[in-house]
């Protein structure tokens, strides 16, 4: 596994990082703790070094399964987390108050001293505008509690304005072969700044593992179920904004017209994302270790090329963008 420095912070991440939003088992098939330790030993085992979670995910059930897998293992690991979905403070109940009481139980659960990074979770333009929250931030990290903040943010709008922020860490974005748009100002801009990506949502919510046909359906409890329009948050969440029956069309086109001899899809996908230099790492969940290896292989692979960068940007103009829908 390679690694890659994060932004301005003190230490490089694995190119490869894990999602931790099933470990909260909200929704989706729920994850039993021996389930969820396989996980994550089989992510340790493969070179990870970098967890992503948040105080939401079920409702702190993830990071309290990181904080007991980390005070058996101990390995050498950095775990960043957020703060800013829940309903306490979402939407506009946003006070330094609240944030303090959200770190302090995310450091009891977690079974640390100080979080490696803290990130907003995508908040509100208005509250991420006003600036009084990077203040917050900034103390919290004067006095100990947070090493490093960031932002996971929904719009190249707000990526640009809190690349401007003094301080700023990374930027946590959805980026895959669907999702473009960052390639033009935003990546660029953080390489510049010296802030890191952290690219979540690298396989669409799976589209890009091109093993979804239109009469795939998924679980009650499954957001590629309850929000695949948008019903519960922002559709660019699921399935990267697309209409789930567009993106398995598209999928398959990928995967006819562009996808490289030896390769799956899912690599091929996630390579097509680190061959950007800007980005610090991905982060894809699994439900189960099986997943882990096919996921950490891409950091081994060859750069697919810029022929084929070019070819799927053209794709993505002529075919892929006017069908995404949400905040982009």
């Amino acid at each position: 596994m390679k690694s890659r420095s994060l932004g301005n912070s003190k230490f490089n991440v694995s190119e490869v990082g894990l999602g931790c939003w099933q470990l909260g088992g909200d929704w989706g098939d729920s994850i039993s703790d021996k389930v969820a330790f396989d996980i994550m030993s089989k992510a340790i085992e493969q070179g990870v070094t970098f967890f992503d979670t948040a105080d939401v995910y079920g409702a702190g059930q993830s990071e309290r399964v990181i904080g007991k897998f980390i005070k058996q293992h101990n390995p050498k690991l950095k775990i960043a987390t957020k703060f800013g979905r829940d309903g306490s403070v979402f939407p506009d109940k946003y006070t330094e108050k609240a944030l303090r009481k959200s770190v302090d139980d995310s450091l009891n659960r977690l079974g640390v001293e100080a979080l490696d990074l803290l990130q907003l979770h995508c908040i509100p333009t208005e509250v991420l505008y006003e600036g009084s929250i990077f203040n917050w931030l900034r103390t919290l990290k004067q006095e100990g509690k947070i090493k490093n903040f960031g932002a996971s943010i929904e719009t190249v709008e707000e990526g640009l304005f809190c690349i401007e922020q003094d301080g700023l860490t990374s930027l946590q974005i959805i980026f895959n072969i669907f999702r473009q748009k960052p390639i033009a100002e935003l990546l660029p801009k953080a390489k510049a700044k010296n802030v890191g990506i952290i690219v979540r949502l690298p396989l669409a919510s799976g589209l890009l593992t091109g093993k979804f046909t239109k009469d795939t359906t998924f679980l009650e409890s499954d957001h590629r179920n309850y929000n695949k329009d948008g019903e519960a948050f922002n559709v660019g969440e699921t399935f990267a904004g697309l209409p789930f029956e567009k993106g398995v069309e598209l999928a398959n086109k990928i995967k006819e017209n562009f996808l490289l001899d030896g390769l799956t899809m899912a690599q091929f996908a996630q390579r097509w994302i680190l061959d950007h230099e800007a980005v610090s790492c991905i982060i894809p969940g699994a439900s189960s270790a099986s997943q882990i290896d096919s996921n950490c292989s891409v950091s081994d692979l060859n750069p697919l090329g810029s022929s084929i960068h070019e070819a799927l940007q053209e794709f993505y103009k002529n075919e892929i963008h006017d069908h995404i829908r949400g905040p982009y």
